[in-house]
């Protein structure tokens, strides 16, 4: 065995080892996510807290826009104005958009340290998972998404690195953690109990730099719109539960936990910005495959099963951006439609990769 031949299997041992540590890093950090949200909501000052921000932003109107007040009077001269028949409200009046959530921690110190102890962690993690992406790479002197395993991994590792990103941009997703982490440690856990493979060599057709070009983008851009799935997941409950509690009935077994997550519009906002950002770049993942196609196999488009999903990927979320911007559809039916985007793009992956024979075979489950 020569020297590079020992170097090269040193290396693809540690990103090994680098994974699995990366796995066991993301576990302890989803717990002490968990954890954060256990310890925000089991406070008595978070419920006092929550009732008064109920009671606040539930307004009390008079019956047919006329107002009744009693005066009462103090040894000042001072009177206070009380308004009268509470119960003529309508519903309507009671459908005020309800204001962002306290986060995860809510008001308990306690639950804000371990948070912290989770962003810490997640970022530990988040390097244990670059240094095995990155040492698998330099393995086989090639980019490490070759094939599902890799690709699941670097998707993976996108999804981590825009949820950190939004913290280091000081946006207040904490939330955020919880849901992301368990995609997370589900991804890298289906990488390497089913999808692993060696290092090796790709095949001839993948010898090209439009792998780092075509693959990277296509990567980043998942990783994105998994993070705005996720995101659209928790405006669906929130929304549901704003309903609830303007319906008089938000007080169910979950209702602290959606209390604390920011608004059903809020919510919304960040999926369809989060979407719009990255768009550009799963446009031009798709023209550059179709460039590497032509290069490849001699032609632009031939109707492979990629290709032709890759292609509904794209509608999809161009349907859903055209939806927000010209027919003004915001909130469930928004949600549901960039859901189902992300399901296409997941399909892509999995579905036409394991299921569907194709140019793009290469790609799919290792033989055993």
């Amino acid at each position: 065995m020569s020297g590079t031949s020992l170097a090269d299997q040193d290396l693809a041992q540690l990103a090994n080892w680098l994974m699995y540590s990366a796995i066991a890093v993301y576990l302890l950090a989803f717990v002490a996510a968990c954890a954060e949200w256990a310890f925000g909501g089991s406070t008595k000052v978070v419920r006092v807290s929550a009732a008064a921000s109920s009671a606040q932003q539930t307004p009390v109107a008079p019956s047919r826009g006329r107002t009744r007040s009693v005066a009462v009077g103090g040894a000042t001269g001072s009177s206070t104005q009380v308004l009268a028949s509470p119960a003529a409200t309508s519903p309507e009046e009671h459908r005020t958009p309800a204001g962002d959530g306290p986060g995860a921690a809510g008001d308990s110190p306690r639950a804000d340290l371990v948070g912290r102890i989770a962003v810490s962690l997640t970022v530990l993690a988040l390097l244990l998972h670059f240094g095995s992406v990155l040492a698998r790479g330099l393995a086989v002197s090639r980019p490490p998404w070759g094939n599902m395993y890799e690709f699941s991994t670097a998707f993976a590792l996108m999804a981590s690195v825009a949820y950190v990103g939004l913290l280091a941009a000081r946006k207040p997703v904490r939330w955020l953690g919880v849901p992301v982490l368990f995609s997370v440690l589900l991804t890298l856990g289906l990488a390497v109990s089913v999808l692993y493979v060696d290092s090796a060599q790709l095949v001839p057709a993948l010898h090209s730099y439009w792998l780092w070009i075509h693959v990277s983008a296509a990567i980043i851009s998942g990783g994105v719109f998994h993070t705005a799935a996720v995101v659209s997941v928790l405006y669906l409950f929130r929304d549901r539960w704003e309903r609830e509690v303007a319906a008089g009935r938000g007080d169910g077994r979950t209702a602290e936990l959606w209390r604390r997550l920011p608004s059903a519009r809020t919510l919304d906002k960040l999926a369809y910005r989060l979407t719009g950002l990255v768009f550009p770049l799963w446009t031009f993942a798709v023209i550059a495959g179709a460039v590497w196609a032509e290069a490849a196999w001699g032609r632009y488009w031939g109707w492979d099963p990629k290709e032709t999903w890759a292609f509904i990927t794209w509608v999809a979320y161009a349907a859903y951006l055209h939806a927000r911007a010209t027919a003004g559809w915001k909130g469930r039916r928004a949600a549901v439609l960039g859901l189902v985007a992300f399901a296409t793009f997941v399909f892509n992956y999995y579905g036409v990769n394991i299921l569907i024979t194709g140019l793009h075979s290469y790609g799919g489950l290792p033989t055993r």
